[in-house]
């Protein structure tokens, strides 16, 4: 199974980047993992909050196909501990599904055509997160997934 993550805009912190790159490493040893980076908007001062969403919707919607399996990381999403969030990869894998796409949105959020695309939505945390550490802490999450489903001592309950 593929596993993609399809986010707006690169990591400009370089403390950030550089724990990305480290779980983008480990990851190597449990699936294709792609992150897909749409550059960020240029002039956004002019658009609403609901034009810039719609305007990232459209960017979002073409990283996506309509047979990937699709979940939004959304503030009102469903909250899971890391042993059922690994549970979903497994049983998205079981299922055969051959590509999974977790998305980021912007800073405002999705719009309703990503919505509609979306499968599933997933709360990493009741708190609230910059988008530059959501990256971070996602990609923890899937590699300690990934070490839950083949029983490896990394997670400890």
């Amino acid at each position: 199974m593929k596993i993609d993550l399809v986010l707006i805009g690169k990591s400009d912190q370089k403390y950030l980047q550089e724990g990305i790159d480290i779980y983008l490493k480990r990851l190597k040893f449990y699936c294709q993992f792609e992150m897909k980076i749409i550059p960020d908007l240029k002039s956004t001062k002019s658009l609403s909050e609901e034009q810039q969403k719609e305007k990232e919707g459209e960017l979002i919607i073409t990283q996506i196909k309509d047979s990937d399996f699709v979940i939004l990381l959304d503030e009102r999403g469903e909250s899971l501990s890391s042993v059922d969030f690994a549970q979903l990869i497994e049983k998205r894998q079981i299922a055969g599904t051959r590509k999974l796409s977790f998305v980021i949105g912007g800073p405002y959020g999705f719009s309703r055509d990503v919505y509609a695309k979306a499968n599933a939505k997933l709360s990493l945390s009741a708190m609230t997160f910059s988008h530059q550490m959501v990256r971070l802490l996602f990609i923890e999450q899937l590699y300690r997934a990934f070490t839950i489903i083949n029983g490896e001592p990394y997670h400890h309950k």
